[in-house]
């Protein structure tokens, strides 16, 4: 059996946590403090966030949308937004840790068909929070991937995402007819709830994580009304 093999690491701003990139012939995984965060071989629920949230949107406004992507992995939610996007859609990835950002160009580029390449792509380096805050022109569809869920957090400094505060933010930055999505390991029973009493409509989906089959991953869809 091949060994995996430790390519590169990183500190994760703000936190003692460190990332650490592997390789296995030609599979990949990015791992903090020593547990797999992610891998190369199952990201279905991945591409899966993009589809479903950029599906909920009108056609109209999926071909121009203006996508921000919050973390970016191993690229492939950001890949599959472009995918779904026209080309007259941009999309904007925030990841905080600028090391991954070089994996992404580098090592990791060739997995998700080297999307920081599209000249839709912007890249934020730092928190997404900053652009959810101040958004500018607004967003078509916000696609939050940076935590393993509302009670699992990478750091700490996130756990506003996902409290009243944190949503009313993000449904300001929304624009109307546009689209949340949120990612998580596990289903949360209480923070489902929290979010259906704000103002945006929810569904709820699970994705598996890799062709149809592995890990049950749950996704949040939540969109905001049209003004009338």
């Amino acid at each position: 059996m091949i060994p995996w093999e430790r390519i590169d690491s990183a500190n994760v701003p703000g936190t003692t946590q460190q990332l650490e990139l592997w390789r296995r012939g030609e599979e990949f995984v990015i791992r903090v403090d020593g547990k797999e965060l992610m891998g190369s071989r199952a990201h279905g629920s991945e591409d899966a966030l993009a589809q479903l949230t950029l599906n909920a949107l009108p056609e109209a406004q999926r071909a121009r949308g203006r996508v921000l992507v919050g973390g970016l992995g191993m690229g492939f939610t950001l890949a599959a937004a472009l995918r779904e996007l026209g080309e007259q859609g941009s999309a904007i990835v925030a990841e905080l840790v600028p090391t991954v950002i070089a994996w992404n160009r580098g090592a990791l580029a060739h997995l998700a068909g080297a999307p920081l390449d599209d000249p839709r792509t912007s890249v934020h380096t730092g928190d997404v929070g900053e652009l959810l805050r101040e958004p500018g022109e607004g967003f078509d569809a916000i696609l939050l991937d940076v935590d393993n869920g509302p009670d699992w957090l990478t750091r700490e400094e996130n756990s506003w995402l996902y409290r009243g505060e944190g949503l009313a933010t993000i449904a300001r930055a929304l624009r109307p007819g546009g689209a949340l999505a949120i990612w998580a390991a596990t289903d949360d029973v209480a923070f489902t709830k929290l979010l259906m009493a704000g103002s945006l409509r929810v569904t709820k989906h699970t994705a598996r994580s890799y062709n149809g089959r592995g890990r049950r991953h749950t996704v949040w869809i939540a969109t905001k009304r049209n003004k009338i």
